[in-house]
């Protein structure tokens, strides 16, 4: 996500879990595919560390982006990348209905770089605490926490 059509500015990466809705903001320095593939690499390498070694995430699937053309470096034996198809946002709707509520606390034309930490943080909690129908008005935090337990 960007604030302003700015080359220099940092960006968000938006990660959705598709079974329980489990949203993640990850600030990656700009919207080069190198700083976007480690950024990515970063927090999955952050994940298995904290999973003793399991794998989180076993997809991504992408827009077709420049800005995603190196992720599929990332591509091993516990991870698949894949790319929706150009022009089809419905392909990853959870995704873009996400990251509509993040625009309530960042609004389009925001440069990322005066976003804090704390308001990042506070947009990401709250997606992650509103209940949903989906999942029978539980939190995403909720059901991921439950499906991490099983």
């Amino acid at each position: 996500m960007r604030g302003i059509k700015d080359k220099q500015d940092e960006v968000i990466v938006s990660l959705l879990e598709r079974k329980t809705r489990a949203y993640v903001t990850l600030r990656s320095p700009s919207a080069k595919a190198t700083d976007i593939a480690i950024t990515l690499q970063n927090w999955l390498k952050r994940c298995n560390e904290a999973l003793d070694g399991r794998a989180l995430c076993k997809t991504i699937t992408s827009d077709n982006g420049l800005e995603f053309s190196s992720i599929t470096d990332l591509e091993s034996d516990t991870l698949q990348i894949f790319f929706a198809h150009p022009y089809a946002a419905w392909e990853r709707g959870s995704n873009e209905r996400h990251n509509g509520l993040l625009r309530r606390f960042i609004p389009k034309g925001t440069p990322i770089h005066t976003v804090s930490e704390a308001t990042l943080k506070r947009a990401t909690d709250w997606c992650n605490t509103l209940p949903r129908k989906i999942l029978g008005y539980r939190t995403p935090q909720e059901a991921f926490l439950d499906e991490l337990k099983s």
